[in-house]
């Protein structure tokens, strides 16, 4: 019973800490960007961690089953797709921040200028698919924590507690990434600015692009 209850443990503050994994953070900055209110961000942060559960239990099941044989030949192969995904999100990014231009329009005498971003923000529909796509494929990357979930689960032979810990596991990625997702939404949603918008979108591109590319050289 002890050793449930400890790998519940185990399982929730893995699940925290492996939320905030550096390519987890930048790829969900890189759509939470677009996020008009911190509620929508925590939805768009949940749709990443229900793409994410999902492929961690599958991956964690099959672990359970075939041991040495998968992790050997399998999953350094998902890294490769997890960078090229990043750099993907970067070039869209990046996109948005060079769409940003300035029209000027007369009205009468009266002559003036304003911005507009070619984006779709209000599409909540779409951001959510996204995000729940890009927390599919970073579930299969998730290879660290999920490896030492695994270890500590080889003490627990029913395969009914492996899955209530990979529960555990997903509710602790759930609670980070909406943690996450409300804190870099608000000030954003605060302060409206196309500005703001325009930096946060360079930055988030910019990171993204050269740290996938760090994944990619990393798993050659």
């Amino acid at each position: 019973m002890f050793e449930v209850i400890s790998l519940m443990f185990l399982a929730l503050v893995l699940g925290f800490k492996h939320s905030y994994d550096s390519d987890h953070l930048i790829a969900v900055s890189n759509i939470l960007r677009k996020a008009d209110s911190v509620k929508s961000s925590i939805k768009v942060g949940l749709s990443w961690a229900a793409g994410h559960m999902l492929t961690a239990t599958v991956i964690t099941i099959i672990l359970f089953a075939f041991r040495e044989s998968f992790l050997n030949n399998v999953l350094p192969h998902f890294e490769k797709i997890a960078g090229i995904m990043l750099i993907a999100l970067g070039i869209f990014s990046l996109r948005d921040f060079l769409s940003f231009h300035s029209h000027r329009h007369s009205h009468g005498n009266l002559a003036h200028s304003h911005t507009h971003i070619h984006t779709k923000k209000n599409k909540h529909s779409h951001s959510h698919a996204h995000m729940f796509g890009i927390g599919i494929v970073q579930g299969l990357a998730s290879n660290d924590e999920l490896l030492m979930l695994f270890a500590a689960s080889l003490a627990v032979t029913s395969i009914g507690s492996l899955i209530l810990a990979l529960g555990m596991f997903s509710l602790g990625v759930a609670a980070g990434m909406v943690l996450f997702a409300a804190i870099f939404a608000y000030p954003l949603v605060k302060m409206h600015s196309e500005k703001a918008y325009r930096l946060v979108s360079f930055g988030t591109g910019s990171i993204g692009i050269f740290y996938g590319i760090l994944i990619l050289f990393a798993a050659v």
